[in-house]
């Protein structure tokens, strides 16, 4: 292997443990795919415990506005096995990846909790892995929270945000999301939905089940109609 090659790699290597992204080699297909993996909990403005498994929004907003600006990158994986997290920092990311112009597919492996939902659904096509889960329950603050009609004004204003985001992304209607969030017969000591495979493309909340074979498959799909789309427009623009 050529030292140049070793470099690679190794940067590469840097590059995944850092920041969990990495842009796929090109393949037989020659689409260029950008992994992004969004993992632990979404860290916000605090940093968390060294012991924690975090996602640094930090991180992924400004790959994210490179990804936009790069010629050489056709589309995006999404990868989610997520706690869920800081509110803001989520919703940033989940309208980052909404806005994206190249092709955006999301897979929810392990779990993909709490504000992880509006990220799963932010994507172009989204799938779930049989066994995965997606818990659904209403907004929580930590530290102090002052007791006064503002408060429950400012906690119900955060909430229509996230059901707003999520319905306008998926095929849920915000009534029944919101039955889902107050759901009180399902957590033991909490208000809420868990959603598991199956669960979540019948609520409307993922459009398919599947695993990574499918998520690539459909991902090189969407990238190959884009181009043709593109192709097809040049051609009658340079006709006229």
């Amino acid at each position: 292997m050529s030292e140049k090659k070793v470099e690679e790699e190794k940067h590469r290597s840097e590059r995944i443990e850092e920041t969990g992204q990495v842009t796929l080699d090109k393949n037989s297909k020659q689409n260029n795919i950008h992994l992004i993996t969004i993992i632990g909990e979404v860290e916000g403005h605090d940093n968390l415990g060294s012991n924690s498994k975090t996602t640094k929004y930090e991180h992924i907003l400004p790959q994210l506005a490179a990804i936009e600006d790069s010629k050489d990158i056709d589309g995006v994986l999404v990868l989610l096995n997520t706690m869920g997290g800081d509110v803001e920092a989520g919703l940033a990311i989940a309208e980052m990846i909404a806005s994206l112009s190249k092709p955006t597919v999301s897979l929810v492996l392990g779990g993909s909790h709490s504000i992880g939902v509006p990220i799963a659904v932010s994507t172009d096509y989204s799938y779930i892995v049989p066994t995965g889960t997606m818990v659904i329950h209403p907004v929580r603050m930590n530290g102090m929270v002052i007791g006064v009609p503002q408060t429950f004004d400012y906690f119900k204003q955060i909430q229509n945000r996230i059901t707003g985001f999520v319905c306008a992304h998926c095929g849920i209607s915000q009534d029944r999301l919101e039955e889902l969030m107050m759901e009180t017969g399902v957590l033991t000591k909490d208000v809420g939905t868990i959603l598991v495979g199956e669960e979540a493309v019948e609520e409307g909340i993922i459009r398919e089940t599947g695993g990574i074979r499918q998520a690539m498959s459909k991902l090189h799909s969407l990238i190959d109609k884009k181009k043709k789309t593109v192709s097809l427009k040049k051609g009658s623009k340079s006709c006229g």
